[in-house]
């Protein structure tokens, strides 16, 4: 009996990516500013999963919830030939100043709707209702899988763990197509 297409679309997938993580935070940007630690939890968290999973981490910047200054830099990553994967986490609540969904959605081209409801799937099971409130969205733009995800530390290594390592080599050969 012949295997599933997705497994042979995992097995075809590239094995070795480039990642560029982007933390969005006013507080952790002032601090950085202020030539302070900004103490970062969820982006360094980001980078130890994927360079333990021998992946590389192109760059990890902390900019602030504006959504011009999210878009100019997502943009900017957009335009490089050798990033895969584009990692945001951060300025996806509900407060007035959260804007990381309402700026990446517009350079989407394809969203991957699943992700979202999944990351508040395994949020759920973990934190109970309150995973109604968490806000989370990928995409492709321009051949690259783009990932918006909470900053609670939390929800970035449940996310990263269960769906985005697993399958980033498959949705960036589906981006490349």
């Amino acid at each position: 009996m012949e295997k599933p297409t997705f497994n042979k679309h995992k097995k075809e997938a590239p094995k070795h990516l480039e990642i560029a993580i982007i933390v969005v935070s006013d507080t952790r940007y002032r601090k950085l500013k202020e030539k302070r630690e900004p103490e970062d939890l969820s982006g360094n968290l980001i980078k130890k999963l994927f360079v333990d999973h021998n992946q590389n981490v192109f760059s990890l910047d902390i900019i602030p919830d504006e959504l011009e200054v999210i878009q100019e830099k997502v943009k900017s990553l957009l335009n490089k030939n050798n990033i895969d994967a584009i990692i945001l986490t951060g300025g996806t609540g509900l407060s007035s100043r959260d804007v990381t969904i309402e700026a990446v959605s517009p350079l989407i081209e394809k969203e991957i709707p699943g992700f979202g409801e999944l990351v508040r799937k395994i949020s759920f099971e973990t934190i109970g209702s309150s995973a109604m409130l968490t806000r989370a969205l990928a995409g492709i733009s321009n051949r690259k899988v783009i990932f918006c995800l909470p900053g609670s530390p939390n929800a970035v290594e449940l996310a990263v763990k269960q769906l985005i390592l697993p399958e980033l080599g498959h949705i960036i050969k589906h981006a490349r197509d």
